[in-house]
């Protein structure tokens, strides 16, 4: 069994059952629900059973969601209010997240079972407060959906039942020490304002606050202090209390009427928007690729490939990347883009910055007519960009989630180490980085080298996304050498491996066919290069992820020689030298080239330690992300 729901309860029988409905309703049957209950005098006994749950005794709810935990058979333990009303796909939609995410520990926002603006604004601001202190001082407002997994609540021995107040923060607070906690945020569930009703908010704002102060300061808040009690009951409601809510009402509905106009013009806008969502098939997913080299498109054909089926996908980019996209798939639009000038190898940013100037003009608006007109016309639920920059541009103006996926931003987004006088390259590349793709919800990273995320950064990596054909090659050993280029500039590099009259070099990357001594140049076809790269016994190249990549993944030895003042290519070339798979150098030689040649079998020894791996993480990261960011 996966999912044990504990609810502790005492005289609950107005509320009870429209929790047990709500989680009889949810498209979700994998778990069991156990109602610890405190010697109730009315019919809560009685009901429970008529909804097939397991009774066992309750007391304080400390003492009743221990109980319940004891006899629980599920993984994880959902521990419920009495008073609480699951929102559709509740149970899936916290499972889901709580297991993607890898978490010990977390809590559910709260939406309040009442149409009154106090309350809302009450558990707006509670929500808020919850998730902007998650990571400093993990804590709860109340027990409103705390799920954990059954083990590490054994193993902190359940909540603590010397509290009287404050036993569901003190339990977050300890799981969290030892397991990862998270206010979770794809749902929310439905909370009584009985409490609300009953105390009134000032009262409330009082209790929690100082219970809260409290908790930041180390000590724990017994219930006397807060005249606060187990079990509700509508003898507390006074003639003093409900005039006193009036009052409240009053104010906070004249200090939000002009706010509440606005709020409902922005709602309807947003039903409008959420009405057409709901009407089509499928999640309309913007994927934005970067034109540049061919190294973005390949990834997107392959991560297109395995959710085409599930979204309704619309593809953007430019170059050469849209050419290979529009020939694989459907609804594939060419946008404008930014090329880098490479002369003798090396990165000439004066002609960079001059030509992007001469057809910024005509990028914005070849970008504007393909990609802003469509999204006003389709509604994308959410943009996946791979280093493209009108991605930001359209994700801000129209307020679609952003996710990034790249390998690039491993330079924003991790401690990386890299050659120290290459610095000044390396804080032009950040600062260019930055501007391409600004603050999305997340940024999925595939590197063939892992260092630590940087603090306060949301990122995760995973290994590089490599081509199916590539996944299913066999490698095998031959006498061959392949050269692949991505700059006509690099030629006169090429020319120096003459020298190596022993040795046989196939050179791909200069679009011609032809033999120039030990050198035979081939035209790209993808069959034969696959061929060529499976039985060839190293390479030669420059920086570029995609084939590294694939080279580390069929094992072969690897001689980069990044294009000069590209930083993400020095810092590809800078790994493989740093894990054993080869060798970085900023020059070619023929005299280097040989000594490298010699050291195959120590570079192949390492490279048989890699781990082989497929793309199914991160397509299921990516689903993830689309699925927990689309919503509205």
């Amino acid at each position: 069994m996966i999912l044990s729901i504990i609810i502790p309860t005492y005289n609950e029988e107005e509320y009870l059952p429209i929790l047990l409905e709500s989680i009889k309703e949810q498209d979700f049957e994998d778990y069991e629900v156990i109602v610890a209950d405190a010697n109730s005098t009315d019919k809560t006994r009685e009901i429970a059973k008529e909804y097939g749950c397991i009774v066992v005794d309750g007391g304080l709810p400390a003492v009743g969601r221990n109980n319940g935990a004891r006899v629980a058979k599920g993984e994880y333990l959902l521990f419920l209010d009495s008073d609480l009303k699951l929102t559709e796909d509740y149970l899936r939609d916290v499972l889901y997240e709580f297991r993607m995410e890898h978490l010990g520990i977390a809590i559910t926002q709260m939406k309040p079972l009442s149409n009154k603006v106090q309350d809302k604004i009450f558990h707006e601001f509670a929500n808020y407060f919850m998730i902007s202190v998650e990571k400093i001082k993990p804590h709860g407002a109340g027990c409103y959906g705390i799920i954990s997994r059954k083990e590490l609540h054994d193993e902190c021995g359940g909540f603590d039942e010397s509290l009287t107040f404050g036993e569901d923060t003190d339990y977050i607070e300890r799981l969290a020490k030892k397991e990862r906690f998270k206010v979770l945020r794809n749902a929310k569930i439905g909370v009584s304002t009985r409490r609300l009703e009953e105390e009134g908010i000032t009262t409330l704002i009082q209790q929690y606050g100082k219970s809260t102060v409290n908790d930041f300061l180390g000590k724990r808040t017994d219930a006397s202090e807060l005249n606060y009690n187990f079990g509700h009951g509508k003898e507390k409601i006074t003639t003093s209390r409900l005039d006193n809510i009036t009052r409240q009402t009053e104010k906070i509905n004249n200090i939000k009427e002009t706010y509440d106009d606005s709020r409902e013009l922005i709602r309807s806008t947003r039903a409008e928007i959420k009405s057409s969502r709901r009407r089509r098939e499928k999640k309309v997913v913007f994927y934005c690729v970067c034109g540049e080299g061919m190294g973005h498109a390949i990834r997107t054909g392959v991560i297109v490939d395995r959710i085409k089926d599930r979204y309704d996908v619309h593809i953007f980019s430019s170059e050469r990347a849209y050419e290979y996209l529009n020939s694989k798939f459907d609804n594939v639009y060419e946008i404008g883009g930014f090329n880098t000038v490479y002369i003798n190898n090396k990165v000439n940013n004066l002609k960079t910055f001059s030509n992007a100037l001469k057809r910024n003009p005509t990028n914005i608006k070849v970008g504007y007519e393909n990609l802003y007109k469509k999204a006003r016309q389709l509604h994308p639920d959410v943009i996946v960009t791979d280093f493209e920059i009108y991605a930001t541009m359209l994700s801000k103006i129209r307020g679609i989630p952003l996710i990034s996926l790249d390998n690039i931003h491993m330079i924003t987004q991790t401690k990386i180490d890299y050659p120290q006088n290459h610095y000044v390259e390396m804080l032009k590349a950040k600062g260019v980085i930055k501007t391409y793709v600004v603050k999305p919800k997340v940024h999925i990273l595939t590197s063939f080298f892992y260092p630590k995320v940087r603090a306060k950064k949301n990122a995760v990596i995973y290994p590089p996304i490599l081509r199916e054909d590539i996944l299913k090659l066999e490698p095998k050993e031959g006498d061959h050498i392949i050269v692949y280029q991505t700059s006509r500039e690099s030629e006169k590099l090429i020319r120096k491996l003459k020298a190596l009259k022993d040795e046989k070099f196939i050179v791909y990357g200069f679009n011609k066919s032809e033999e120039d001594g030990n050198l035979t140049y081939k035209e790209f076809n993808e069959d034969v290069f696959y061929d060529d790269l499976a039985s060839s016994k190293a390479v030669i190249c420059n920086g570029g992820f995609t084939f590294i990549t694939e080279a580390i993944h069929l094992k072969k030895p690897i001689y980069s020689v990044p294009a000069i003042g590209n930083f993400e290519q020095t810092l590809n070339g800078f790994y493989v030298e740093k894990l054993g798979y080869g060798e970085y150098h900023e020059v070619m030689s023929a005299s280097r080239v040989k000594s490298f040649l010699n050291n195959l079998p120590k570079y192949q020894k390492r490279l048989a330690k890699v781990k082989k791996t497929n793309n199914d993480g991160v397509v299921r990261e990516l689903i993830y992300r689309i699925e927990k960011y689309s919503k509205l």
